[in-house]
């Protein structure tokens, strides 16, 4: 199956663009999320280069932000670049560990290959990307056990209509 980005833009913009004011748009280098002002009426989830996989990580960030993050530019949180010591790759990991969670599932229901992001190619530390991955499984099942979030939700039973793939369940989520 090939993958395309206007696909994934189109199933998210019909999904939430009237109902949360947000729309899914190619970026370039950079994935940023961008709060509506006076210029850009709607809120924008910019994504790197037209990356099917940076795409769907950069909607279960906005999947997983509450209202008031919503209206921060990239909602609010820190970011340390690539190039992290490994207490840095640790801080990194934690908060990354639900949104790839997330953006796995996302792919599941696109028919999609995930590929945990440890994003810290010029780190001082080499990642260990098995246990990350294990970590990110662990929180998919929680998920799945517990229920994904209503946009999460929504967006899944979307993207698994659109792609004709089922939901996921726990032998999806394989190490």
């Amino acid at each position: 199956m090939s993958f395309c980005y206007q696909d994934l833009i189109v199933v998210f913009n019909q999904t939430f663009a009237n109902s949360y004011n947000t729309r899914l748009e190619r970026g370039h280098d950079e994935p940023i999320y961008l709060p509506a002002d006076a210029k850009v009426r709607h809120h924008r989830i910019l994504f790197a280069h037209g990356y099917f996989a940076s795409a769907l990580h950069e909607v279960a960030h906005w999947l997983l932000a509450g209202e008031a993050r919503r209206q921060q530019e990239d909602y609010g949180y820190w970011y340390c670049p690539d190039g992290r010591d490994a207490t840095q790759q640790a801080q990194f990991e934690a908060v990354e560990v639900k949104p790839q969670a997330i953006e796995w599932a996302l792919s599941l229901c696109c028919g999609f290959a995930f590929n945990v992001s440890c994003d810290n190619l010029n780190g001082s530390v080499e990642p260990d990307r098995h246990a990350f991955k294990a970590k990110v499984r662990e929180q998919a099942l929680l998920y799945l056990k517990n229920g994904f979030p209503v946009r999460v939700q929504q967006l899944m039973a979307a993207l698994s209509a659109y792609f004709q793939q089922p939901l996921p369940n726990a032998g999806d989520f394989t190490l």
